[in-house]
């Protein structure tokens, strides 16, 4: 079973199709990141304007790209939930416009949700995985390689399109239920447990900050370019994460987080280093900000960040015994998340390529399929966006 997946919740506007929830064929990206970075974040208008601009060449190339047409294709998934409200518009409308044309199923599907099938994907169009022969003995072969990746992307420009699917790093086993998933991005928190497709529970959420977001905070305190995330990854592997010692939020929720305190104490430390006091602004700090206070400062937030994340993975994982373990969403491209989890649960764990933990549409497709086998499809007619909509409340979209 072909599905076509179609996300434009934020800023990247994608295609994929994928195969029987499985088999990546094709899947183009085309980023906003070179727009949004002018602006140190993104612009919902300028965002609209950008998918409008690219949705159909990007849906054109995934299914060029995949070597099939209209006729192979067996239904369409589209991200309607979260979101940008005009980035969602774009995608969900280009979605009902082409099933009603082509007369094909119709999946509405979560983001947040999404984000956790990457890690599904185990096998691409033109071969089978392969680590590359320096990297096989490695404690963590496929983490430096897709680093390595994620490098050549950033800089092959805006437009990204997987031409050799087989360079992807999958895992080789897809994840066994009940599963542990970590989701972890710009705008969410979650600690979810799944008994099967479409059956999980929330364990716990972010009470404030998304830790996504408070490493965008953290990049603009101390001077570095947004997006934050591989900003101050890439300062902390130059830092001494144990300079600074700054604080885990204590909450009543047992799975919950909480990053505002400590994107606060990282405010009040880099005042007190610079020799300013709690009135001085934060948007004038990073001119006063060194090399070494910058890389020390982004390497000990960073080890807080992902301690607070694996200890609350941990401890869930002690409760409920998954046989499996996941991580999902932008931030599960940072390789000190990766390095604790696998360090501290005792398990092994298959991490997704780095390409598909950001937004993508193989994502949406792949959930697509599994949604295909539970769900009833949606009338291209009834189907409206829900920029707000919790993955913890169910609902009927027919």
């Amino acid at each position: 079973m072909l599905i076509l997946g179609i996300e434009s919740s934020c800023d990247e506007t994608a295609a994929a199709v994928v195969q029987d929830g499985q088999r990546l064929l094709s899947n183009v990206v085309n980023s906003q990141i070179d727009i949004h970075a002018e602006y140190g974040g993104v612009v919902p208008e300028v965002a609209a304007r950008s998918h409008l601009e690219v949705v159909n060449p990007v849906i054109n190339k995934a299914l060029e790209d995949a070597g099939v047409t209209w006729d192979d294709i067996d239904a369409i998934a589209v991200t309607y939930a979260p979101g940008l409200s005009g980035s969602l518009l774009i995608g969900t409308i280009a979605a009902k416009t082409l099933a009603y044309l082509h007369d094909k199923p119709l999946y509405p599907i979560h983001h947040v949700e999404a984000h956790v099938y990457a890690n599904f994907i185990t096998i691409s169009n033109t071969a089978e995985r392969k680590l590359p022969t320096d990297l096989e003995d490695s404690d963590f072969p496929s983490a430096a390689n897709q680093e390595r990746q994620l490098d050549q992307l950033a800089a092959s420009g805006s437009e990204k399109s997987v031409d050799s699917l087989s360079d992807l790093l999958l895992p080789k086993n897809q994840p066994s239920f009940p599963m542990l998933a970590l989701i972890v991005s710009g705008g969410h928190s979650q600690l979810v447990l799944f008994r099967d497709h479409g059956d999980y529970t929330l364990l716990g959420q972010t009470q404030d900050d998304a830790i996504g977001e408070a490493f965008d905070k953290v990049a603009k305190i101390i001077g570095l370019p947004y997006p934050g995330g591989p900003s101050v990854a890439k300062a902390a592997e130059t830092g001494d994460a144990m300079r600074f010692t700054f604080p885990k939020a204590r909450l009543a929720g047992k799975y919950d987080f909480s990053f505002s305190g400590l994107k606060t104490a990282v405010l009040r430390t880099v005042q007190r280093e610079v020799g300013v006091d709690f009135t001085f602004p934060s948007h004038e700090l990073s001119a006063r900000v060194g090399d070494e206070l910058r890389h020390d400062i982004a390497a000990s937030f960073q080890r807080i960040a992902i301690e607070t994340l694996v200890d609350k993975a941990k401890l869930a994982y002690e409760e409920y015994s998954p046989t499996s373990v996941v991580i999902a969403g932008g931030v599960a491209a940072n390789q000190e998340l990766r390095r604790q989890l696998s360090a501290r649960l005792p398990l092994d764990i298959e991490y997704a390529p780095i390409q598909l933990c950001t937004d993508n549409a193989a994502m949406i497709a792949t959930l697509g399929y599994y949604r295909s086998q539970i769900d009833h499809p949606v009338s291209p007619f009834a189907l409206e966006i829900r920029p707000s909509l919790s993955m913890t409340i169910q609902e009927s979209v027919v």
